[in-house]
């Protein structure tokens, strides 16, 4: 059965019996707007992502239901980035002719599941028909205690650099993926389903440990740009401290290639942050042998630039920028 055979108003009418209840949210699905709570002494955190079938993904290498849960996580990914917490989102879809209810249903299941994981609640939307391919736009709100946002433009000379989990699984999936091959498992399951940092996150800003901090969505090379940028700063990083899964490190033995990867690929979602030195031992203590947390550079004046070195000093700069929509 096709969506189309369903109805519109019978496919929302489905939607909204399956949502979680939620004690933020006053009114959800179902009238003219959402009406939620922010709480007292909170700022409203509001982002917006776009996913567009054969831009940012191709059905048949990912599972519905992965990609339902890929939509939220990229969204709250940005609230994390900010120090908040998720509290809800709005899912707009432009749906082609040819998608199956069941696959829609399997997709909107993704998203109610990272919704619960996240804590957050799906509080409204809209849908249409799509001509060519699934369109797929969400909205995310959270809050972040008043004065405790942590921005990109906090960054100051002296600061290190700091990056959670490891870098470059994604793009290499992404890479075997166009090339027609089978990527590693685990760098397959970091493509199609990341993880939001946003514990990790709301720790760094309740701790006041983060001066400036962004998530890796274009490439740490690129996003670390935006950070230097907004703060008119420059930096050195350490090319041979960048933290790799093992099994980057075993793809790579094979294709030394790959290993720029790690520093323009993009995707990983992991947060990079800008932390004073003092408070160096007690960001080490915030890892867990799940989440590693690793010092890779150091903040400099402005006139240095982004410097890329590896152990001994050397330049050692990647071959490409970043990911670019418009490139």
């Amino acid at each position: 059965m096709s969506p189309g055979g369903l109805g519109e108003f019978e496919f929302i009418e489905r939607l909204r019996r399956r949502c979680d209840p939620n004690g933020a949210l006053v009114r959800g699905i179902g009238d003219d707007c959402a009406v939620a709570r922010v709480p007292a002494g909170e700022l409203l955190l509001t982002s917006t992502d776009l996913l567009i079938e054969d831009v940012h993904f191709r059905t048949a290498w990912i599972d519905m239901h992965d990609l339902g849960r890929k939509s939220v996580s990229v969204n709250v990914s940005d609230v994390a980035a900010m120090g908040g917490q998720p509290l809800s989102l709005f899912l707009a879809l432009g749906i082609p002719a040819d998608l199956s209810l069941e696959d829609l249903d399997r997709f909107t299941e993704g998203v109610l599941s990272a919704c619960r994981d996240y804590g957050a609640v799906l509080a409204g939307g809209d849908t249409c028909r799509s001509p060519r391919g699934l369109f797929i736009s969400v909205t995310v709100e959270g809050a972040v205690p008043d004065g405790l946002q942590v921005t990109r433009d906090g960054a100051r000379p002296g600061d290190l650099v700091w990056v959670s989990g490891t870098l470059g699984d994604s793009a290499l999936a992404l890479r075997e993926l166009l090339a027609g091959r089978q990527p590693p498992e685990e760098c397959l399951r970091r493509h199609h389903d990341p993880r939001a940092r946003v514990e990790l996150g709301r720790t760094l800003a309740a701790q006041r440990f983060a001066s400036a901090m962004i998530d890796i969505s274009d490439g740490l090379f690129s996003d670390l740009g935006h950070i230097l940028d907004a703060s008119g700063c420059g930096a050195v990083l350490r090319r041979d401290l960048l933290p790799l899964s093992p099994a980057f490190l075993e793809f790579q033995q094979h294709q030394p290639e790959v290993n720029d990867l790690a520093l323009t690929g993009g995707e990983d979602y992991e947060l990079l942050f800008t932390s004073p030195p003092q408070h160096a031992e007690a960001v080490r203590a915030l890892a867990t042998p799940d989440l590693p947390l690793t010092e890779i550079g150091q903040i400099t004046v402005s006139t240095d630039g982004l410097r890329i070195v590896d152990a001994q000093g050397t330049l050692r700069m990647p071959t490409r920028s970043g990911f670019d929509h418009f490139a």
